[in-house]
């Protein structure tokens, strides 16, 4: 019976396990803010400091994203910015080889923005600098074909100078991209519910 249980359990559990979370966390990189979006662009790209687990203790690669143009709000309060854009993760070193099996730079994840993308003020108003939270989800595809999505949370900081001029930095990002495991998982799964089932018929029977 106890063999049963366990089965069953395993089962239950490997649609749990089909789902996989690759946190990434970047810092520095200059942002561009106006009311056309806010990016930080290829030449200006925030520094990547881990992906799922890898950390280098050096530069890992970049990140870089433009939102969609402003929709409501303000860029000094806070607002609202439309979806679309661009978010993309470059890895390059060794590490990244190694993950991929591919030559480096090598794109580790290239989507958009689904959706609002909010810019929120929260450092006090009258605060010398400024600090933003700029939070929204994405979608795309990972460097192996398979689709992801998930959010981004950086935070922004700037002097009240740069921040007028359409000038900012990356203080720190994180990212969480959820990928669906290959559907054998949970073919797997049925197969051992299956199992199971003949495991306690066996048992009843004897």
């Amino acid at each position: 019976m106890r063999r049963v249980f366990l089965l069953a359990l395993l089962a239950l559990a490997l649609p749990i396990a089909a789902w996989a979370d690759i946190i990434v966390t970047n810092q520095y990189g200059s942002v561009s803010v106006s009311s056309a979006g806010i990016v930080v662009g290829a030449t200006t790209r925030s520094q990547l400091t881990s992906w799922g687990g890898f950390s280098t203790g050096s530069t890992m690669g970049y990140v870089s994203f433009a939102t969609g143009s402003l929709a409501s709000g303000s860029l000094t309060t806070g607002g609202i910015f439309n979806g679309g854009g661009s978010f993309v993760v470059t890895g390059v070193g060794t590490w990244a080889k190694t993950l991929t099996g591919m030559s480096t730079p090598v794109t580790l994840f290239s989507g958009s923005f689904v959706g609002p993308v909010t810019l929120t003020l929260i450092s006090p108003p009258t605060a010398l600098n400024r600090v933003y939270t700029l939070t929204g989800d994405i979608t795309g595809t990972l460097y192996n074909g398979r689709s992801a999505t998930g959010w981004t949370n950086q935070t922004l900081f700037a002097t009240n100078a740069q921040w007028t001029s359409g000038k900012g930095h990356i203080r720190v990002g994180t990212s969480s991209l959820t990928t669906p495991e290959p559907g054998t998982l949970g073919l797997l799964g049925t197969g051992l519910v299956g199992l199971a089932g003949m495991f306690r018929r066996k048992l009843i029977g004897a």
